[in-house]
């Protein structure tokens, strides 16, 4: 544990740093607009913002962190010897989204994930297990969700924005391999340990200076507790299915969020399934890029894939997105990094308190306790004769 919270140390220092990079891009891009002469345009679209669909849009966001919280919950609530509480929980993903959005390409979201695991009470490697399972399900509806846009918008990508539906191609089949590596990972832990060693073995050999026995403890031990967490929470396979379906509605709430900035401005014809499409895809560029918060990327991508609703307040519109997709969540997550169960009830025990008084309601209601009735069940005493 010692190691991981030196590990997230280092991991804030990064952060310090992208900060002041993000800094840097943000005046970058102020001076940009006043240059280019589209000051006045810009503030006057701004202006012209309807703060309610703004709000409903960061609402919005705050059920993509809500059910990202359930996302860690599902493959918990089976566990009723788990020390993890909801507050543990709702630490781990505000973590996931400051770390992820603040770090060059996300990595620093898993190491403080886990540290918060570990620190909430899992062992390290039940930690890693649980924060591995619920990667690999994230990925995998990462690449469903794409997928099932391009199929019902590819004439949209093809037909309005021109060759820029390739590189959404080729972005995709990168997610595809990257989810089928996963999978090949988690399911011969062997062969990969193999492989990854003889290369290893190889680099050893050649000019290349670099801390090889580490490399050599990753590939051993994290592919095989990678692959071990997998094994151990697919053989729950409703449990696994459940946590896809929270996946997906999680990133439908980020996808959305274009569909909302576009009624801020006013064009209410917006259709929320090509918004769905574009912000996907826009998803996909981003966390392709090597910056962070996908900077460069973010910037054209968004040009590119939602011009053709914006038309000439695209950059206004860019802001409003950035802030409440990127910005607002960051500020957000910072005082629930902190947040323990600190020995409460954990999720087990909250899920099936929650389950027992849906129950007792239920079976209050008037119509429950008329078909009690219908199958024979006395509702009255019955009479007694006295005489």
């Amino acid at each position: 544990m010692q190691s991981t919270s030196k590990h997230e140390r280092a991991e804030f220092s990064s952060v310090r740093k992208s900060v002041l990079f993000l800094g840097a891009v943000m005046v970058a891009y102020i001076l940009y607009v006043v240059l280019s002469g589209q000051f006045e345009e810009f503030t006057a679209s701004l202006a012209g913002v309807d703060p309610l669909w703004v709000a409903r849009g960061a609402l919005c966001m705050v059920c993509y962190y809500l059910l990202g919280v359930v996302g860690y919950a599902v493959p918990v609530s089976r566990d009723r010897n788990s020390p993890l509480g909801f507050r543990d929980l709702m630490s781990v993903e505000a973590a996931g989204i400051f770390f992820s959005f603040l770090s060059p390409g996300g990595t620093g979201a898993a190491p403080a994930q886990i540290y918060r695991l570990t620190r909430a009470g899992l062992s390290v490697g039940s930690s890693s297990a649980l924060q591995y399972t619920r990667f690999i399900v994230y990925e995998a509806a990462e690449g469903i969700f794409a997928a099932v846009m391009l199929i019902f918008r590819y004439r949209y990508f093809f037909e309005v924005v021109g060759n820029f539906a390739v590189i959404g191609l080729v972005l995709f089949g990168v997610k595809i391999i990257e989810v089928f590596a996963l999978l090949v990972i988690c399911l011969y832990p062997g062969f990969v340990k193999r492989s990854g060693n003889a290369i290893i073995r190889l680099l050893e050999k050649t000019p290349l200076k670099a801390d090889f026995d580490r490399w050599h403890d990753v590939v051993n031990n994290q592919v095989q507790e990678f692959s071990d967490g997998f094994k151990s929470a697919a053989k729950d396979a409703p449990m696994m299915l459940l946590a896809l379906m929270v996946s997906l509605a999680q990133l439908a709430c980020q996808y959305a969020l274009g569909w909302f900035v576009a009624h801020a401005f006013g064009f209410h014809n917006a259709d929320l399934v090509t918004c769905l499409a574009a912000g996907s895809m826009l998803e996909l560029l981003t966390s392709a890029i090597p910056l962070p918060g996908g900077s460069g990327g973010a910037e054209v991508g968004f040009a590119t894939l939602f011009s053709p609703i914006f038309g000439s307040t695209i950059t206004a519109a860019y802001v409003v997105w950035r802030f409440i997709e990127y910005v607002g969540p960051i500020a957000a997550a910072v005082p629930l990094l902190g947040l323990r169960s600190r020995g409460g009830r954990n999720v087990y025990q909250r899920i099936a308190t929650i389950k027992h008084a849906l129950a007792r309601f239920w079976s209050g209601m008037p119509w429950h306790k008329h078909r009690r009735g219908a199958r024979g069940i006395r509702l009255t005493p019955k009479k007694v004769d006295r005489k």
